[in-house]
């Protein structure tokens, strides 16, 4: 049986026994906040836990090192519909330490693709097609300062209300501590 079998299979049970009731809520965030963070299975349930989140106080986007690389990207677009259309005040950038992003070079995911069976030609394609698969592929070296950088994106995005506090931090996979890189409010009161 496939794992989405297995997965439909549960979920008619889950369905038939009414378990959904308990995740009822509205599509505004109790606490009216948005949550950028990194797609890390270690942090599906741990950071919520370690924020006293439930379900229906935040809007939660993951990716890959919970990174904003584009001013005018899909991360951006969803943070700004969750502020205009589903009334967030607040946004935080939440990366974690030991990610798989730090270190990451290009180099080692199309030697991957390849493995799949992804052609040299395809790969030519797309860098012949001004594609930078050398820096869209790549991770950082530090999360700190991959936090502070997709926070200052956000925070100087020309579509992003000044009132909006925008806070940066970085969660520890195993224990749940979250270190605060960058005071959201202290940037607000500034207007930076």
């Amino acid at each position: 049986m496939s794992i989405i079998s297995r997965i439909l299979d549960y979920n008619k049970k889950f369905v038939d026994q009414n378990k959904y009731e308990e995740f009822q809520t509205t599509k505004y965030p109790n606490k009216k906040i948005v949550i950028i963070t990194c797609m890390d299975t270690r942090l599906l349930e741990l950071l919520p836990k370690a924020m006293g989140l439930k379900n229906g106080d935040a809007k939660i986007i993951k990716n890959a090192g919970a990174i904003v690389s584009h001013p005018f990207g899909s991360i951006m677009r969803s943070i700004l519909v969750a502020i205009y259309e589903l009334k967030v005040e607040e946004v935080c950038v939440i990366g974690h330490h030991g990610c798989g992003m730090v270190g990451l070079q290009s180099s080692s995911l199309l030697d991957a693709a390849k493995q799949k069976k992804v052609s040299q030609e395809q790969i030519d394609v797309l860098t012949n097609s001004g594609i930078k698969l050398s820096k869209w592929l790549s991770g950082f070296q530090c999360v700190e300062e991959s936090v502070t950088n997709s926070v200052h994106l956000i925070k100087n995005h020309p579509l992003l209300p000044d009132s909006i506090a925008v806070h940066g931090m970085v969660i520890h996979p195993e224990t749940g501590k979250l270190e605060r890189i960058i005071d959201g409010y202290s940037k607000v009161a500034s207007n930076d």
